[in-house]
């Protein structure tokens, strides 16, 4: 799986769409407009550190089965320090990816989220350069 190039982020202008105060059912339907409450801001919420947030958008399925699919457009923080079992955005000799970083044994493995992709072991005479850890994944429902 591989991602497009980063995307800095870019707090223009603050965007405040209402933000409904009820939570919703995934059953039987309740009537929402009486329970607005404010406006929501997608900035306050997915980018905590405008200056170190950048977007990507994904393309492949080796990350399917964590929930991030082709056409997905993550939020990576360069802010967050990546630790083991944290989905990262990273470059592995030159190439974009996105995959699970594993710490195990003294070695380092960027591991797929789909059996079909076997895990791939990073060798001491590889560059990897972590870009930031995958804070959020915006995709439309399927």
């Amino acid at each position: 799986m591989t991602v497009s190039k980063p995307i800095p982020f870019e707090a223009r202008a603050s965007l405040r769409i209402p933000l409904v105060s009820a939570n919703v059912q995934a059953g039987f339907p309740s009537p929402a407009d009486d329970h607005m409450e404010r406006s929501l801001d997608l900035n306050e919420h997915l980018v905590k550190n405008p200056a170190s947030t950048f977007f990507v958008r994904v393309q492949g399925d080796s990350m399917r089965d964590a929930g991030i699919s082709a056409g997905d457009i993550l939020v990576v923080d360069r802010s967050v320090e990546a630790g083991d079992r944290q989905i990262v955005v990273a470059m592995l000799d030159g190439e974009f990816t996105v995959k699970r970083l594993r710490k195990r044994g003294g070695g380092v493995f960027l591991e797929a989220e789909n059996n079909a992709y076997p895990p791939i072991a990073v060798g001491e005479n590889q560059e990897l350069v972590i870009w930031g850890a995958v804070t959020f994944v915006i995709h439309q429902p399927r």
